[in-house]
């Protein structure tokens, strides 16, 4: 359960007749994919609950602390995909240092993970395209066209809509979708650009007092935010002051998920040694600047007390009496929402593709259409997938495994670094992690940490989707493996052929 698969195996898989992807990006196309996956709801509506009912407005500085988790995490991605530039991300890297049994639990892990977060942002895109519908060209769609709480009965039919419309163009080559991402990325970039300018004029350095409320001020909210597991555990760390910021962090880590789906896209960049690491980090980089602006401008606009929990760029701006500016919001959000699905579902695909091709999954799904270089198989059947969740599956609270199962990647990400530093010195790296093992560790524990800041109930549900993963693991996986037939010898050694 526990035999890796060398680094030479996994190079060498990737020029494999009927599997071989097609090298069509560079720096710049990663990262406006990292940009196009990261800014999305984060920036439009989880500012307002994080800053309400959380931090006030030391939210900025949960922005910061969720980013510099997200920056250990970007440095140790960057190694691996430097060093093993090859489709699956976090589970190839799994499977070249922590074995076969770990690797297949990251990869399922990542299946839920972006499998829940493009049916969530599919949900939620259908009810702002519908409002932005409403608001500008007077169109009222019926309700039982983007349900927000969707069932077998009450489907939202426009979410899976735009599922299957966007997995066309993932269908149609991987360069095509970069050129669509950047298109809909200026624009929202644009956006939050007119934001930061615009809300300048209207801040009230009153509003920042006290920047960091003390411990239990009053909230924005109605109703409570759910305890964390530190809470759970007896841990003194409630709504506002410190452990407000913190738990905010936890939330908007949210925000900055996608990122590391730049890593899945290896395989498919002309030089991966040298322009993965730039996507990464110089994706993450620009979000978390802009991230922390906005955050600053809309409580400098309205007092944390205040502000709208749903919508609090937009209605920031009605207030004082910027209605175009709140439609242009509302602009940005719905673009942007589409980049995020399209990017996490191509994510996915390379992932299942991955595992695809290690025999862990069915061989027929990782067959490559010799026309646009793209798995036509999988991403199919990963869209009719997201699709039928985002139309008829009532997701809700689920929506927080997909912070839980990021974390829970960065954790085994940042170990492997030292593993396969360890094991395997010898290997050439485009790019070396700092202070190694100190910033691996570092990483894995502030990870680990932010975890604690989730509901006890994400816990619970990512150890039962674990342990079915391990039950299919065994029943099919661990027999049909590639690696099952290799010989003990090879398939166990961890210090390569």
């Amino acid at each position: 359960m526990f035999r890796t698969k060398s680094v030479e195996d996994a190079i060498a898989t990737t020029d494999e007749p009927g599997s071989r992807l097609r090298k069509s990006l560079g720096a710049w196309d990663l990262t406006v994919f990292g940009v196009g996956v990261i800014i999305g709801t984060g920036i439009f509506v989880l500012t307002g609950e994080a800053a309400g009912t959380r931090a006030g407005p030391a939210v900025a500085l949960s922005f910061v602390v969720a980013g510099v988790v997200c920056a250990l995490a970007a440095l140790c991605y960057a190694e691996f995909a430097s060093t093993v530039p090859v489709a699956g991300s976090a589970y190839t890297f799994s499977y070249a240092s922590l074995g076969e049994v770990v690797a297949w639990t990251i990869g399922w892990d990542l299946i839920l993970e972006m499998a829940l977060g493009a049916s969530t942002v599919a949900v939620g895109w259908s009810s702002y395209a519908a409002d932005l519908l409403r608001e500008t060209l007077g169109l009222q769609l019926p309700a039982w066209l983007y349900s927000a709480s969707p069932s077998l009965t009450e489907p939202n039919l426009l979410a899976a809509a735009v599922v299957l419309v966007l997995t066309a163009v993932l269908c149609a080559g991987t360069k095509t979708s970069s050129r669509v991402n950047a298109v809909v990325v200026a624009i929202k970039l644009t956006v939050v650009g007119i934001v930061v300018v615009a809300g300048l004029f209207f801040v009230r350095v009153a509003n920042w007092s006290p920047f960091v409320p003390p411990s239990g001020a009053p909230s924005a909210a109605a109703e409570p935010a759910p305890p964390s597991l530190w809470a759970d555990l007896g841990v003194p760390l409630g709504t506002f002051g410190v452990g407000g910021v913190l738990t905010a962090a936890a939330l908007v880590f949210f925000a900055f998920i996608g990122f590391d789906i730049v890593a899945t896209a290896a395989e498919e960049t002309k030089d991966p040694q040298r322009d993965v690491p730039r996507g990464i980090l110089g994706s993450l980089a620009i979000c978390t600047l802009l991230y922390v602006l906005v955050s600053l401008v809309v409580t400098g606009m309205v007092s944390y007390e205040r502000i709208s929990v749903e919508a609090p760029l937009a209605n920031a701006f009605r207030a004082v009496g910027a209605d175009v500016v709140a439609t242009l919001i509302s602009v940005g959000t719905v673009a942007g929402l589409l980049t995020v699905m399209m990017i996490l579902m191509l994510g996915q695909n390379r992932v299942l593709f991955a595992m695809s091709r290690d025999r862990l999954i069915p061989p027929w799904f990782s067959r490559v259409d010799e026309r646009t270089g793209v798995p036509v198989r999988i991403t199919v059947v990963t869209g009719v997938v997201v699709a039928f969740v985002a139309a008829f599956v009532p997701i809700g609270e689920l929506a927080q495994m997909v912070n839980i199962g990021t974390l829970f990647a960065f954790v085994l990400v940042s170990i492997g670094v030292v593993v396969l530093r360890r094991s395997r010195p010898d290997l050439p790296r485009a790019f070396r992690v700092p202070g190694v093992p100190v910033l691996p560790v570092l990483s894995a524990v502030a990870s680990i940490v932010l975890m604690g800041f989730l509901p006890a109930v994400s816990w619970e549900r990512l150890g039962i989707w674990m342990a079915i993963g391990l039950v299919v693991y065994l029943a099919y996986g661990h027999r049909r493996s590639r690696l099952a037939g290799t010989g003990s010898a090879r398939a166990t050694d961890r210090h390569g052929p």
